[in-house]
């Protein structure tokens, strides 16, 4: 099992300026050291305020890369679009500078769009600094859903970086179940790796995660239950 590292927080303020204090001192230091930084993001209510604050840090944005962690095959501009999230959420103020990587095509499905999306992803480090997650309750993370098609492709080792996923419909997924989704074996290839829960139903579905083996009924555990690179799991009530 990976080195989890636990950074539970007694209120969801303390959590977002931990995290964001992390995040910047990772980005800084890995300008510093080569020049460049790569950022993955994930969408969602949860890490909005942690994106507000980083999007405010002092630092060399024109060297940021940012990229998705996972995209509904939806237009940019649609309201479920991870992309326009994070435009009005982390690409602001100095953020704004930033280098940004699309994972949605003008293709008609996530399968034909597959090919330029790995293309754009091939342009990124091998080791991208950082890849920051969240989960779902029924134990998805990025888009890799429970029992999707293509959730094999996105769990086998030495899979492409990105991966096109139709979910099972459900409360989670809402309507839009055809995504793009990082792969595990991309995910584990970065340098750092954040997991951001909040809310005591995620703290059981998180502990439940890593009580068993089984990552195709719980995709979220091909991240926690691996050796290659260690998470931090950032939780608050």
């Amino acid at each position: 099992m990976s080195a989890v590292r636990e950074q539970f927080y007694q209120d969801r303020e303390c959590l977002v300026t931990a995290l964001s204090d992390e995040l910047a001192a990772v980005l800084e230091k890995a300008i510093a050291d080569r020049g460049e930084a790569c950022l993955l993001v994930s969408g969602g209510s949860t890490p909005k305020p942690v994106y507000r604050a980083l999007a405010s840090r002092p630092l060399d944005w024109s060297k940021v890369t940012v990229a998705l962690v996972d995209e509904r095959w939806v237009d940019a501009d649609h309201p479920a679009s991870n992309e326009q999230f994070i435009r009005e959420n982390l690409l602001i103020e100095g953020a704004a500078a930033a280098k940004f990587v699309a994972m949605k095509t003008s293709a008609a499905t996530a399968v034909l769009g597959l090919p330029e999306c790995l293309a754009r992803y091939g342009a990124l480090p091998l080791q991208p600094d950082l890849c920051v997650l969240g989960m779902g309750l029924d134990g998805h993370t990025a888009s890799l859903f429970p029992h999707a098609s293509g959730l094999d492709s996105g769990l086998a080792a030495g899979a492409d970086r990105c991966v096109a996923i139709t979910a099972q419909q459900s409360e989670v997924t809402g309507p839009h179940t055809e995504r793009m989704t990082l792969s595990v074996a991309a995910i584990l290839a970065c340098r750092h790796i954040v997991l951001l829960i909040t809310g005591d139903e995620k703290l059981a579905v998180y502990r439940q995660a890593l009580s068993g083996p089984d990552a195709r009924e719980m995709p979220v555990r091909a991240v926690l239950r691996q050796s290659q690179t260690p998470v931090s799991v950032y939780w608050s009530p």
